[in-house]
């Protein structure tokens, strides 16, 4: 009977300590500088805990036919690192992760791993409301035409 006891108030307390967690969509424009200034579009979707926060990142950079320089579509998981709250109206943040990337000029395609690393800040504007900026670095695979590949957004983000 103890035994059930405790193990009841270990659960209570577990449920009402839990931290809670948060989520956000960030929608963007940016940047492609890499081997020059082109546009690139995404969204990322990621959810919080404390210090840790995991995101999806979908993003593409057009293809330049007059400049010969390729597309490049990235999809990546990324691990967040960043403070549990805004400091001064801003949550700073690091970030590395994997995923894959698509790299295509003409009819020559290359496809493989990506590795990227970065960090940005999420400022708070209205409410849930946020602009996010972010620059990364992409470590293409070894056939890539162009790595690394760096990348400079902004964006809205919806906190949630």
């Amino acid at each position: 009977m103890n035994s059930l006891r405790a193990a009841a108030l270990a659960g209570a307390l577990t449920l009402l300590g839990a931290a809670p967690a948060y989520a956000d969509v960030t929608g963007f424009v940016g940047t492609n500088t890499t081997p020059e200034n082109r546009m690139t579009r995404g969204f990322s979707a990621g959810l919080g805990v404390l210090l840790i926060g995991f995101e999806f990142e979908y993003a593409n950079t057009a293809e330049d036919m007059d400049e010969r320089l390729p597309s490049l579509k990235t999809y990546s998981g990324n691990l967040l690192l960043q403070t549990p709250f805004s400091i001064f109206r801003m949550q700073p943040y690091f970030t590395t992760g994997a995923g894959l990337y698509r790299e295509r000029l003409d009819d020559d395609t290359d496809t493989g791993v990506a590795l990227n690393t970065g960090g940005g800040v999420k400022v708070d504007l209205v409410g849930p409301l946020r602009v996010r900026v972010d620059y990364r670095v992409f470590r293409l695979g070894s056939d890539a035409l162009y790595s690394p590949a760096h990348r400079l957004y902004a964006g809205i983000n919806l906190k949630f």
